[in-house]
């Protein structure tokens, strides 16, 4: 079984949904109590929203890019960022290693494919819904029709994404 490298901490909830995927898959591909190896580089998230809000990609590609080399050189096989808008940076953390990256939008297109879908809704960031390192991914190597809502709503579910988790207490 391969060692996942995960990239985490960039977001309030999807490194432990991932962390929980992983049992489940380590289980499933060697049955009973088995998990996948992995190993884990977690961000503070607190210094990459401010980052990101202030526009400083190139800050934000220098950390993931040391995180990248610091799994590989950890025994990772491949990696996995653990965020849709940090893979605003794939290109760069993909140039900076020489294990693969598992792109996110990749296996979300063949789910989509294989439901046999042609157009979607995408919801995310302001980044991950108006840039096109995402909905560009889905339209370019798989043909999908990306739609996002118009700015209003756009501005809102970005203001949720980065408030809901303070409003519940994740500080």
């Amino acid at each position: 079984m391969k060692t996942i490298g995960f990239i985490g901490g960039m977001s309030w909830e999807s490194l432990g949904r991932i962390l929980s995927h992983r049992k489940r898959a380590g289980a499933t591909a060697a049955g009973g109590v088995h998990s996948a190896k992995s190993l884990m580089w977690s961000m503070d998230f607190g210094e990459i929203e401010k980052l990101q809000h202030d526009g400083d990609w190139i800050a934000l590609e220098r950390e993931m890019v040391s995180a990248a080399q610091n799994l590989e050189r950890g025994g990772a096989d491949f990696l996995v960022i653990c965020t849709n808008t940090m893979h605003k940076l794939a290109v760069g953390v993909e140039r900076a290693v020489s294990i693969p990256l598992l792109h996110i939008a990749d296996p979300t297109a063949e789910k989509i494919r294989h439901a046999g879908l042609t157009r979607v809704g995408l919801l995310g960031t302001a980044f991950t819904m108006e840039q096109e390192f995402y909905k560009g991914r889905l339209n370019d190597k798989f043909g999908l029709d990306v739609l996002i809502p118009d700015a209003d709503d756009r501005a809102a579910v970005h203001k949720v994404i980065y408030t809901e988790p303070r409003r519940r207490g994740y500080q």
